[in-house]
């Protein structure tokens, strides 16, 4: 591993609890690039589901974690690897193998090139619910309508590995680091 450059963060946890108003914050706070696997990726992902007959809206499927998991992620830790050398960065997404994995701190490290600041963002389910059916968007209307089958599939224990815990189920969401 290469000597640290600039600071890398990496936010992961279940889809709305807060990932990507968290990372937004951090990243205002420090001057950092944020890189969100939704909007990194969401165009080519979409194109790529679309092209290939599946629902555009997929990210649960097998089908689609065969298909892109390895992709869009390792597009975010190539993009953090290469910026490090010019600024901080905050990595967003779910990352949901990586945090039941209790090495998947060092195996994110091994991929960006350095030691990454961890942070395991959540809320409860019900306040999840709440923020999905806010937001309104197309790719969580298969979560919606099977909800109790989707939860079962989140993880909500924080990762074994060291992290700091961002419980965005109260008030807004403040950095504190």
């Amino acid at each position: 591993m290469k000597p640290p450059r600039f600071e890398c963060h990496w936010v992961c946890g279940p889809p709305a609890a807060g990932k990507t108003t968290f990372a937004k914050s951090l990243a205002d706070e420090i001057g950092a690039l944020l890189l969100d696997s939704d909007q990194v990726t969401e165009r080519l992902v979409r194109a790529g589901l679309t092209l290939a007959g599946m629902n555009p809206d997929d990210r649960d499927s097998a089908a689609y974690k065969k298909a892109y998991r390895e992709p869009v992620y390792q597009t975010l830790f190539d993009l953090a690897r290469e910026h490090l050398e010019r600024g901080p960065v905050v990595i967003a997404g779910p990352f949901t193998s990586e945090t039941r994995d209790p090495h998947g701190l060092e195996d994110v490290e091994a991929k960006v090139g350095q030691a990454v600041k961890a942070y395991f963002v959540w809320c409860s389910p019900e306040q999840r619910h709440r923020r999905i059916q806010e937001r309104g968007a197309e790719r969580d209307i298969q979560k919606l309508r099977a909800w109790e089958n989707y939860l079962e599939l989140c993880h909500e224990e924080s990762p074994l590995w060291p992290h700091q815990f961002i419980d965005t189920g109260g008030l807004e969401v403040n950095v504190k680091n």
